[in-house]
């Protein structure tokens, strides 16, 4: 059954307008009065889950469902990782939210890393990040995830440590450092804990950085001899965690 993302309240027995870029992936499949849809808002808490619908009228600019039943149903990892990834160039970010999303991340801090050769500032960096977040909807759509993961704005590293971010949850830093450890060492004997996985853009943290990142509670871990591009080492560690 078609899944589409319907940031609104929802409710058995309700009967509403979907929002307009719901209606319009509706249209795009050509749906009729009388097929079944399923919806989610993308949040936590409850009640949680999806939303079985009926299409009552398809209009040029709208469609009007009949919510019909709710199923309490989560496919959220056991683990909450959450990503501090640098900024990659063109496409190759889009291409990075859009699988980790799939792979269950938690939510998305884009970094403003030195090395970094996007640069995002103003209006441009608000609309890339609304273009990210957009993405990560899309993907909960296609891969049945009823929770969206926030696409926070850029930052650089400085400013993610000095707000504090996410106390409390295990900092691991990817690494290609000597006697770094293996990312299944580190996750060892944590459980459910909350985690950080800081990766770095097109060649890697500066030696700045990674020493800032070291010394503010990152763990520094390898996962493996290769080297891996800056949009592949995020979700191979997302992929090993998933499966734990």
């Amino acid at each position: 059954m078609p899944r589409f993302y319907c940031p609104v309240e929802l409710r058995a027995g309700a009967t509403l307008d979907l929002p307009p870029e719901a209606a319009r992936h509706v249209q795009v499949f050509r749906m009729q009065p009388g097929e079944h849809i399923t919806l989610f808002n993308g949040e936590a808490g409850s009640p949680a889950g999806e939303y079985d619908a009926s299409i009552v009228q398809m209009g040029r600019s709208h469609v009007t469902v009949q919510i019909e039943g709710h199923t309490a149903i989560e496919r959220e990892a056991a683990r909450a990782v959450h990503l501090l990834a640098g900024i990659t160039a063109g496409e190759r970010m889009e291409w990075l939210v859009e699988k980790a999303t799939e792979l269950g991340v938690a939510s998305i801090t884009p970094l403003e890393a030195e090395r970094s050769v996007t640069r995002l500032k103003g209006d441009r960096a608000t609309k890339r990040q609304e273009r990210w977040q957009a993405i990560a909807a899309s993907a909960c759509e296609q891969c049945g995830r009823n929770q969206v993961p926030r696409i926070h704005a850029p930052v650089d590293l400085a400013q993610w440590i000095k707000a504090g971010s996410l106390a409390g949850a295990q900092r691991l830093v990817l690494s290609l450092a000597e006697g770094t450890q293996p990312l299944a060492q580190a996750v060892q004997q944590t459980g459910s804990q909350p985690l950080v996985f800081l990766s770095g853009p097109e060649g890697g943290l500066s030696p700045a950085e990674e020493a800032l990142a070291r010394g503010n509670g990152f763990a520094p871990v390898t996962l493996g001899p290769r080297v891996l591009r800056a949009e592949t080492a995020p979700l191979a560690a997302l992929g090993y965690l998933a499966a734990l």
